[in-house]
């Protein structure tokens, strides 16, 4: 059975900067719950995942996570621009970007290659004092990193964040602007591929993404012991 332990909540955040945070469009994802660990239903549908077609198998048909059930259960933008850009490995560049954006630098020891320790981005967070637009704007920053670190682009660490992502929020205005929705799909997608491999020990990527979806999409019925079971009905789109 596959390792799925990457079920995290959303860090907590200061709730002055709420209109900041809707204007990103990372609002609603921050307020996901804390969800249980669903190993079992992850593994199962693992195991009905072809990775040829991109879709669960069952046996009355296909069914996917879509565009739509992104933007539903996460509410992130499906439209605009694709996440996409030079994945630099050099740590003088890492620095440079961190300096120029929250204007202090990462130790090596924050660092795992070209990934930051979430521990970084939240000790930076936290000591933000939130009387400015720019600092505001700073500390939603750090949050949504955490988002990516934790909820969206999950890595089987659950300990770190790529750097990549963070040329991407220099124009704030234009967070909001990029199809983040589409991009955690494809993650979630790349995801699931590759946890159909034999070799693999542990699923990481979009969980909470993929759980929700399951419970949404897979409808099921309590027997006469309270016990859940799903129906032999599935929602085909």
């Amino acid at each position: 059975m596959l390792m799925c332990d990457h079920l995290h909540p959303p860090d907590p955040y200061n709730q002055i900067v709420e209109a900041q945070l809707r204007e990103t469009g990372f609002y609603y994802v921050s307020q996901i719950g804390v969800i249980k660990g669903q190993s079992a239903m992850i593994n199962a549908l693992i195991e009905r995942w072809r990775p040829e077609t991109h879709t669960f198998h069952f046996s009355v048909g296909e069914c996917a996570v879509t565009l739509e059930d992104v933007a539903v259960i996460l509410g992130l933008p499906t439209n605009g621009l694709p996440v996409t850009g030079p994945t630099m490995s050099s740590f003088e560049a890492l620095e440079a970007e961190c300096l120029h954006q929250f204007g202090i630098v990462p130790s090596k020891n924050d660092c795992r290659g070209s990934f930051i320790k979430l521990t970084w981005f939240r000790g930076v967070r936290d000591r933000i004092v939130l009387n400015d637009d720019v600092h505001m704007q700073m500390y939603v920053k750090c949050h949504i990193m955490l988002l990516f670190g934790k909820i969206l682009f999950a890595d089987k660490s659950g300990a770190g964040v790529h750097w990549k992502f963070l040329p991407l929020l220099r124009n704030f205005g234009g967070i909001i602007q990029f199809s983040w929705g589409s991009a955690c799909l494809a993650h979630l997608y790349r995801s699931l591929c590759r946890a159909t491999r034999v070799n693999c020990k542990e699923m990481d990527g979009p969980l909470t993404l993929l759980v929700s979806w399951a419970w949404i999409r897979l409808p099921f019925h309590y027997n006469k012991q309270g016990f859940s079971q799903r129906s032999k009905t599935v929602v085909i789109d």
